[in-house]
């Protein structure tokens, strides 16, 4: 049985997707990342030498800061912060730029549902801008479960207000050809079948879980032709 959307979506489907590069002149990359209303800016500026405290100066170290559309950052954004921090420190290279620290800035532009998935789609791209060493690039996505225990993925700010749990979970992009050669595998670690970063709300059953991370699985195959064909389309046109 389907489950109809207000916005005419099938359960599976996404909402349009849009990403521009190099649109801000002062970072060392910027990206801009769009599914359907919620826009999300993101700017990266570094390797800068030096870590912050409590950080392994052996490493590379990496910061997110989260800037609302307008008010204060509040808990859910700093929230937000740490699952950002966490994703990009599991897709990128640490040991190439040891005790530096590179910093990520997300500016809100519009949030009409699932925020996150479509910042760390942003910051992923930025990254790329930025030629920061990565292990592989990332697809993020959000499923939700309704009340009449449905799932959809890519829920807007309506259908969010009505769902009873929901996951963010990031893969790893399987569209390999488009990262630098030697980067598509890092220490020996395939990248194709693994799952970075799982992050729940609300409560769902381990079926509908799993079920979750089937259907996410599935639509990112969308998601990493965008990736593909978006990134494609800018090394030609620097070409």
């Amino acid at each position: 049985m389907e489950i109809d959307r207000e916005d005419g979506r099938t359960p599976n489907q996404l909402r349009p997707l849009a990403c521009s590069r190099n649109i801000l002149h002062r970072p060392h990359g910027s990206a801009s990342w769009s599914q359907g209303d919620t826009k999300v800016l993101a700017a990266v500026y570094g390797p800068k030498a030096g870590t912050k405290k409590n950080e392994n100066a052996e490493k590379a170290c990496f910061e997110v800061i989260w800037k609302p559309k307008s008010g204060q950052i509040g808990k859910v954004e700093k929230e937000y912060e740490m699952i950002l921090k966490r994703t990009i420190q599991s897709i990128c290279v640490l040991t190439v730029n040891p005790n530096t620290t590179t910093s990520v800035i997300i500016q809100v532009v519009h949030d009409d549902g699932s925020l996150l998935p479509c910042a760390i789609n942003a910051a992923c791209a930025a990254l790329v801008d930025a030629g920061i060493p990565m292990k592989h690039l990332a697809v993020a996505i959000c499923c939700c479960l309704a009340e009449n225990g449905y799932l959809v993925l890519d829920p807007n700010k309506l259908e969010e207000k009505k769902m009873t749990a929901f996951a963010y979970l990031v893969f790893p992009n399987t569209t390999l050809s488009v990262l630098p050669e030697g980067s598509s595998v890092a220490e020996g670690e395939p990248v194709e079948h693994g799952i970075i970063t799982s992050v729940t709300h609300g409560v769902m059953s381990v079926d509908d879980y799993f079920l979750c991370v089937e259907n996410g699985r599935a639509a990112t195959a969308s998601l990493s032709a965008f990736f593909r064909k978006n990134f494609q389309q800018s090394s030609s046109k620097a070409g």
